[in-house]
């Protein structure tokens, strides 16, 4: 899967967020360093959705942009 990233400068480094996913945000030293961790928040932050749709009705839709 592919999700669009913001990476902005900061006082620590730089700061990453996903803006397609609400709160899911990481940092790094480095730009690098931010993009992989970025990487793990967002597979914590799907499986944490998914565990908690375990026992949802849960559909998939096709979205055409």
């Amino acid at each position: 899967m592919k999700y669009k990233v913001l990476l902005q400068q900061s006082e620590e480094g730089v700061s990453v967020s996903c803006p397609g996913l609400p709160g899911c945000w990481s940092q790094g030293r480095t730009e690098q360093e931010a993009l992989e961790n970025i990487r793990d928040a967002i597979r914590e932050y799907l499986e944490a959705v998914a565990e908690s749709l375990q026992d949802a009705d849960v559909r998939e839709i096709e979205v055409t942009v």
